[in-house]
């Protein structure tokens, strides 16, 4: 029988679900204040239709489609990646040494930012074509398009050793 989650389960699921979120957001915008704001975002969203979960094990995958969706939304927006920092930045709060990022993460940088969520979708939080396109509001044939050119320009920077002929060949 299902019923309304309490508040105080959504603090529970947010303690547990946040590194996943934010693992996701990452590798989907590069950046990590970017990917913070998402998670958080996403979570408000999640929160605001909190009584529309009914069973906590379904709060996960809701969370995510919230979290794709808000992205999809940055996307489409016009100057998302324009802004222009001030003259004074603000405290970054975390250093991070650009030496120690992974080939791979470089190279998913590079890619178009649907590209890129067609991409962790699929292979970090291993969705199926059908709920990526769900996630993303875009169709099933745009997400294997996008999966397969951003796959392209991956083997292109990496190599066909990491990222071989056979990774196409994924669950739908």
């Amino acid at each position: 029988m299902s019923r309304t989650l309490t508040d105080e389960e959504f603090a529970e699921f947010v303690h547990v679900a946040w590194p996943g979120l934010y693992r996701t957001a990452y590798l989907m915008l590069g950046e990590h204040q970017l990917a913070e704001d998402l998670v958080q975002t996403a979570l408000a969203k999640t929160y605001a239709s909190w009584r529309k979960v009914k069973e906590p094990a379904a709060a996960p995958a809701y969370a995510r489609v919230v979290l794709a969706n808000t992205a999809a939304s940055w996307f489409r927006r016009r100057g998302w990646r324009n802004e222009r920092p001030t003259e004074v930045l603000p405290d970054l709060g975390f250093e991070h040494d650009p030496s120690t990022r992974t080939a791979l993460v470089d190279a998913l940088a590079t890619l178009a930012p649907r590209q890129r969520a067609v991409v962790v979708l699929r292979y970090y939080d291993d969705l199926s074509v059908r709920e990526v396109a769900h996630a993303l509001g875009i169709s099933e044939g745009t997400v294997k398009s996008q999966t397969s050119d951003a796959l392209a320009r991956l083997r292109e920077l990496l190599g066909d050793a990491v990222v071989p002929h056979t990774q196409g060949a994924h669950r739908d």
